[in-house]
């Protein structure tokens, strides 16, 4: 996703070679649904960072992390989308950012999808100690508490991020009947990163899964068993406060909250998965998979998931 997927490999071969264009039915089914996806997500995020920052009431241990997490999926998509956008429209491989916005647009990508994903696992166990926890959370779901979560998930991010500063470049490319062109693609052999991809995979999808799948079951088994007597249930809503329901609340009231919680963890290892996957066969396999449909259809559901 976040380097071109040219499998050129820079050969004087390709320098006298026509340059493949995308069908105009790939055209425009990707202009219309990243381009869907693009102005949804941005204006969503944007609101959730707006609404909450303009009222003080809303400054809890949850909405910071959302606020972190709004701000890192704005970061991938401003980053992805508007360039998967113009490529379709472009000679093969062709970047037109230039050398800094290979660097940066490499960079803020793969920034924004880490941070992303350790704001998941940070707002999991921050849920988990509200609801399960409620008398613990009065002194560990605090504002401050989250803050500073929210800090080290960036600095984090950012120092994890930082090699792809000084690992991604772009190289000419030359078709024929076209001036130099310039592709933006790794500084290194595919090989040379593998170590990267597996720890990427590892840090920020497998290791954030299965801390949703515990975390929530462990939610829901607390929900399902809370007792059906006329004394309050407590859960923490943070800074301290909490909130008391009656422990008559429906069952049916129960089960939709659980449904909602392994909706949650479905749709982030769902929507993951077609690229996660694709990274790994595309690591190990001798012959890359680079069908373009999937590709589209891999990366919409990253962009989906913002």
């Amino acid at each position: 996703m976040n380097i071109s997927t040219s499998l050129h490999d820079h050969d004087p071969e390709f320098w006298t070679q026509d340059p493949i264009y995308f069908p105009l039915s790939y055209r425009i089914t990707g202009t219309i649904l990243l381009g869907f996806i693009f102005i949804l997500g941005i204006i969503g995020n944007l609101l959730v960072v707006y609404v909450v920052a303009r009222s003080r009431s809303m400054w809890s241990p949850t909405n910071c992390y959302l606020v972190s997490l709004a701000i890192a999926d704005c970061i991938v998509l401003v980053a992805s989308v508007p360039q998967e956008i113009v490529s379709f429209y472009l000679p093969g491989s062709e970047w037109i950012w230039g050398d800094v916005g290979c660097v940066l647009s490499v960079f803020l990508q793969n920034l924004g999808i880490n941070a992303s994903s350790l704001c998941v696992a940070a707002f999991t166990v921050e849920r988990y100690i509200a609801i399960c926890k409620p008398f613990l959370a009065q002194a560990m779901c605090t504002l401050r508490r989250a803050l500073k979560i929210v800090f080290c998930v960036w600095i984090f991010a950012v120092l994890y991020s930082t090699p792809w500063l000084f690992l991604a470049t772009t190289f000419p490319i030359f078709y024929r009947g076209y001036p130099p062109l310039k592709m933006c693609d790794h500084k290194l052999s595919r090989e040379q990163y593998l170590g990267y991809y597996f720890t990427d995979l590892i840090l920020f999808y497998l290791i954030p899964l299965l801390l949703c799948i515990l975390l929530y079951s462990k939610i829901a088994h607390c929900i399902i068993n809370q007792p059906f007597t006329g004394s309050p249930i407590v859960i923490s809503t943070g800074n301290g406060h909490t909130t008391e329901f009656q422990g008559n609340t429906r069952t049916s009231s129960r089960t939709q909250v659980v449904k909602m919680l392994a909706i949650v963890s479905a749709l982030f290892a769902v929507l993951w998965l077609p690229y996660r996957g694709l990274l790994v066969y595309n690591s190990v396999a001798e012959e890359k998979f680079m069908n373009v449909w999937y590709l589209l259809a891999s990366k919409g559901c990253i962009y989906l998931n913002r």
